[in-house]
């Protein structure tokens, strides 16, 4: 299907909370339309209501499970269908795991993997005819991966989750080895510890108000989907301050 409009189009998994939806509440707000997708269909309505009524796009709603390959092909199939093309692609979803490597069970990393790495893989697959069409008219389409720090420098307990996310980021780095000369380029955005729900198990420790807020992770996915064809940014760190930034 060829690009249906002027308008640029995002899809943004994970968009029901957190992250996810201040990327799609940003991307609305530039007059984005929008595809937003999670497990659940009640906050996703209420998310595409509010910003439809309040910034005019057009957002469409398609809940699917990150860990079933049929459910992703729909989403990507009802994207391409409802708006024909595909700026960029958020693939934010995802799920976290603590736990030693001693004592985390297999089928625990196999979930993770499924959720955080293959997914990606799924819907990178099944967009990419759409991402490339939109390149080759509207000049780049980006790719929005959000990693981990874990996946970058090692953390105690996060082994699992860690392994994850670096396997995502040397997916989306190979990834623009074989499409970044074409304008489809992917960046991973690798944070420290986010004030997300995600995050509660350690507010205990790392108060909320001194974790990396949504909006700068927003900020970054905004300033990746600038770029042009003919800059491509691999992965960014977004780290907290003190004496070790290669800590969560």
């Amino acid at each position: 299907m060829g690009i249906a409009g002027e308008r640029k189009a995002a899809l943004v998994t994970g968009a029901s909370r957190g992250i996810g939806a201040e990327v799609a509440t940003r991307f609305a707000e530039a007059g984005w339309d929008l595809t937003i997708s999670a497990r659940s269909r009640e906050p996703l309505d209420e998310l595409a209501h509010l910003l439809g009524e309040k910034f005019g796009v057009r957002v469409a709603v398609a809940v699917a499970d990150m860990a079933d390959a049929e459910q992703l092909d729909a989403l990507a199939a009802a994207h391409t269908e409802a708006f024909g093309r595909l700026d960029l692609l958020v693939l934010n979803a995802g799920m976290g795991q603590k736990g030693l490597i001693a004592e985390l069970p297999v089928r625990r990393f196999d979930k993770l993997y499924q959720v955080n790495v293959r997914s990606a893989y799924v819907l990178l697959q099944a967009l990419l005819p759409t991402l490339r069409s939109t390149a080759e008219v509207a000049g780049a389409a980006k790719v929005v991966a959000i990693a981990s720090i874990t996946g970058v420098h090692p953390e105690p307990e996060l082994a699992a989750y860690g392994a994850t996310k670096a396997a995502l980021i040397s997916l989306c780095e190979t990834f623009n080895l074989e499409e970044s000369e074409a304008g489809v380029s992917a960046t991973t955005i690798s944070p420290g510890y986010v004030n997300t729900d995600l995050s509660e198990w350690t507010k205990d420790k790392i108060p909320a108000e001194e974790m990396i807020t949504v909006g700068d992770v927003a900020t970054m996915v905004e300033a990746v989907s600038r770029l042009s064809r003919y800059a491509v940014l691999p992965g960014v760190v977004l780290t907290r301050p003190g004496t070790n930034l290669g800590r969560a």
